[in-house]
């Protein structure tokens, strides 16, 4: 790690949204840092593969396998789109503690081809400033416990049974106790109303509407702590204001969940966990398998039960070798009468894996996964798939 002079510190700490105001009162470590990680992934979807390009062919999304009928079953995909970049100032102002985090890859685009460059357009995954206890900028979301996620080589692993959101909130950080302010998003399960070929309104229906409204941020709460053994648990609440204000609608409901996880030391070996629960969840579980809320008959918004989660082993052979052995899955609580039956009902998927160390920062991996998911009509899609994995740590 080196020593930045001021006018560097000033162009690092910009570069990483902290600002410059006060930078000439201490002096800034920075640090880069990320990963190339190669996938060759083989994939067999049971109702026809996803074109390519499609989310489901970068990594597993749960709703996302049900397949196009008319393609082939079997494909074979090379990206190198998880490999990401990041930068880390820290500054110590007079004994306050200011730092600036920001973090790229390329994966979720469309933006590219595999005709010839497979070029694709970065995205931002974190960007935030903390200064001593306070965060704010984008990062994981607090109802979210990243270090209890499983070892796979699939991008996310275990996507039907976490939470998983990153945005942008306003956190603080006092020991163990986290208190956050975030981004609220709606998504309600509804449809359009149209009118000779006009829009007109919304109605219970299967589809999407993103609300985008309300006045009040999703607010979380969470304590981590540790036992004299080495294990570390999360405990964590939301409380959400759903809202949809849009044409023929115009209502409020309140959702909420817990969510709790951990990782339990067993010899050299780990247990990891999560278990999720809430009514209105919606986006926060399963990368949004399930929407919030719903319409019901007379126009106002009622909240859409779910639960999930994951439980995984990971076993080291020896310093070099290692497995994970992850099960994971969700439930949603849908009110087919409102919402109709061709809706995501439930997800699960499992996962194995070989990841072979010959040096700390170099990984080879072989993952086998399977995942199912079904609707409310009974309607279903398979995935099994197999990934083939090269990582090395910058």
């Amino acid at each position: 790690m080196k020593q930045a002079p001021v006018s560097i510190a000033l162009a690092a700490a910009l570069m990483t949204l902290a600002g410059g105001a006060n930078a000439e009162a201490g002096k800034t470590d920075f640090k880069f840092g990320g990963y190339i990680k190669a996938d060759v992934m083989f994939s067999d979807y049971s109702n026809g593969a996803p074109d390519s390009g499609y989310l489901s062919r970068q990594f597993y999304v749960p709703g996302t396998i049900y397949g196009k009928a008319g393609n082939g079953e079997q494909v074979v995909d090379f990206h190198a789109r998880e490999s990401r970049f990041n930068f880390k100032t820290t500054t110590d102002l007079d004994g306050h503690t200011l730092s600036g985090f920001i973090e790229l890859d390329f994966m979720t685009h469309t933006d590219g081809d595999e005709r010839v460059s497979n070029s694709y357009s970065p995205r931002i995954r974190h960007a935030f400033v903390s200064y001593d206890n306070w965060t704010m900028g984008q990062t994981w979301t607090t109802f979210q416990n990243p270090g209890a996620l499983p070892e796979n080589l699939d991008f996310v692993g275990a996507a039907d049974g976490t939470p998983f959101v990153r945005q942008t909130l306003l956190r603080y950080t006092d020991g163990g106790f986290q208190f956050a302010i975030e981004n609220p998003e709606t998504t309600v399960s509804g449809s359009e109303v149209k009118e000779n070929g006009s829009l007109v309104g919304y109605a219970s229906g299967k589809d999407r509407i993103v609300g985008g409204s309300g006045m009040l941020p999703d607010m979380v709460a969470r304590y981590n702590f540790k036992t004299e053994g080495g294990a570390s648990f999360s405990v964590a609440a939301i409380g959400r204001q759903l809202t949809l204000e849009k044409l023929n609608i115009d209502d409020t409901v309140l959702g909420y969940g817990a969510s709790f996880s951990g990782v339990i030391p067993v010899g050299q070996d780990d247990i990891r966990f999560t278990a999720t629960w809430g009514e209105g969840l919606g986006r926060y579980l399963g990368l949004n398998f399930a929407n919030a809320a719903m319409i019901d008959a007379d126009g106002n918004l009622d909240t859409i039960g779910s639960y999930g989660g994951f439980i995984s082993y990971r076993h080291w052979w020896n310093d070099k070798w290692r497995s994970s052995f992850t099960v994971s899955g969700m439930s949603v609580d849908n009110d087919v009468d409102i919402t109709g039956s061709n809706i995501n009902k439930d997800a699960y998927s499992g996962y194995v894996n070989l990841l072979y160390s010959p040096s700390k920062p170099l990984t080879f991996g072989v993952e086998y996964m399977y995942a199912t998911n079904s609707k409310e009509n009974g309607d279903d899609g398979d995935l099994n798939r197999v990934i083939f994995s090269a990582k090395y740590v910058l």
